[in-house]
């Protein structure tokens, strides 16, 4: 017993030791892909793309390397149902040319996959934990989000979002208006930005960049990883600033940030609820259910 608790104490001793040997980075960045059931195989195809191209972007590689500390910390998983989630590449460090190339390298050979349903909160639940276990100290802790549908499956996108806030982690999202026939014959979101701004997003300088298509994906993607990357909140000095609405609706925070102290609570960086409710995916996918075949999804 004498020798367990001595090994208990030296392992007690150690933690603050391992905690330290943890590299700072700039960001660590967990890239969140929606493979739903209504996104094609081409349309998959496109999204991984336009990842690729960017990380093998000069302009983006310059950015990465361009930091304090020059270096940051990426993640890529894929995401549906509310538990389906797969971890393409874990934690990886991007502190070179050559690591960069290599980690575009590897997500154009992995193969893409389609699932079924839409489950945002599921795919913010997963990123918390896999922030938790990250073995870099970064500045900054970025969850990328993109998707073509609101959430229908799993808990509320905004419970899990306060979880995700409450670790500090700020939510962007890139929400593709997808134009194309949905197999399943739901109608599109025509006010996919919106529940983005409203639902998903928060966090200090969280902001939405809007894909109108999918063959848009690449052009805002690489533009989303500036901003991140470079931590180029959306200002209206830039000329990578925000997209508005057709309505005006500045959906990226606009204006002179204010420095954000180590003791701001991340929950309050979010924007008013939603004027048609963020449950609308789930109210919209029952009703669509209901009304073409009499029943309503598990």
């Amino acid at each position: 017993m004498r020798s367990l608790a001595c090994l208990f104490a030296l392992l007690v001793a150690a933690l603050p030791a391992l905690a330290q040997d943890k590299k700072e980075v700039d960001l660590s960045l967990a890239m969140a892909i929606d493979i739903s059931g209504s996104i094609d195989p081409d349309e998959a195809k496109l999204q991984r793309e336009g990842y690729v191209q960017a990380f093998r972007d000069p302009v983006i590689v310059r950015a990465i390397l361009g930091g304090p500390n020059g270096r940051i910390a990426v993640a890529y998983y894929e995401w549906s149902d509310s538990w389906m989630q797969k971890l393409l590449v874990d934690w990886t460090l991007l502190d070179s040319e050559a690591t960069i190339a290599a980690f575009a390298n590897r997500l154009a050979e992995l193969p893409i996959s389609i699932a079924r349903r839409t489950s945002i909160s599921g795919a913010i639940r997963y990123a918390i934990p896999l922030f938790g276990r990250s073995p870099y100290e970064p500045a900054r802790k970025v969850l990328d989000i993109s998707g073509d549908g609101s959430n229908n499956d799993g808990g509320l996108v905004t419970d899990m979002r306060y979880e995700a806030l409450r670790e500090r982690i700020v939510i962007n999202g890139l929400p593709i208006m997808n134009d194309r026939p949905n197999p399943f014959g739901f109608p599109n979101e025509t006010d996919l930005d919106r529940y983005y701004l409203h639902c998903v997003t928060g966090g200090p300088r969280s902001f939405v960049e809007v894909a109108s298509n999918f063959e848009d994906f690449p052009r805002a993607v690489r533009k989303k990883l500036l901003q991140e990357v470079a931590e180029r909140g959306p200002r209206s000095d830039f000329d990578i600033g925000a997209v508005r609405l057709e309505e005006g609706i500045q959906l990226a925070q606009s204006g002179r940030p204010r420095r954000v102290r180590d003791d701001d609570d991340y929950t309050k960086f979010v924007k008013p609820e939603y004027e048609l409710g963020c449950d609308v995916g789930e109210r919209r996918s029952r009703e669509f259910w209901q009304r073409r075949f009499g029943v309503t999804p598990d």
